[in-house]
């Protein structure tokens, strides 16, 4: 099962992408990254709308797709992994992970998405939720291994 990351913006050189870098390494199949970006200065319900059909435009046919999103559900890493397991297992060929832009998801990938993730009630800087997801995958990766990286 392949990974997509599509997100709204471009990743610069810094811790966060360093720790993106650490964990996106580790994982078996690595995890694509589509980096999207609407440059034209737009009102903020267009920009959405806009930055909407940029993420869903890199979503293949078939897949599952997963919006990270503050008001989605926040789930433990066991949960996480044995919902992606369980995706391995209907051999769905590819999980999308979407990253909105400051103004979140358009309704468009809230209504498309077969998950809405949260990681808390926290806000947290866009490019650090990348490093974040890539650690959950792993973590993920790693309890469907029965890998000793995540303990109990």
């Amino acid at each position: 099962m392949q990974s997509l990351l599509a997100a709204v913006g471009r990743s610069k050189a810094g811790p966060e992408r360093s720790l993106f870098e650490h964990y996106a390494g580790r994982l078996r199949g690595g995890l694509t990254v589509r980096e999207v970006e609407e440059k034209r200065p737009l009102p903020v319900a267009e920009r959405m709308t806009r930055e909407g059909e940029l993420l869903l435009g890199c979503v293949p046919a078939g897949a599952r797709v997963v919006a990270l999103d503050e008001r989605g559900k926040a789930l433990d890493s066991r949960t996480f992994a044995d919902r992606l397991g369980r995706w391995r297992d209907e051999a769905v060929p590819c999980v999308a992970f979407l990253i909105g832009g400051a103004d979140g998801h358009s309704d468009a990938v809230r209504q498309r998405a077969d998950l809405l993730l949260s990681f808390g009630v926290m806000t947290w800087p866009h490019m650090l939720v990348r490093g974040l997801l890539a650690e959950q995958l792993y973590r993920a990766q790693c309890i469907l291994d029965g890998h000793p990286y995540h303990r109990d």
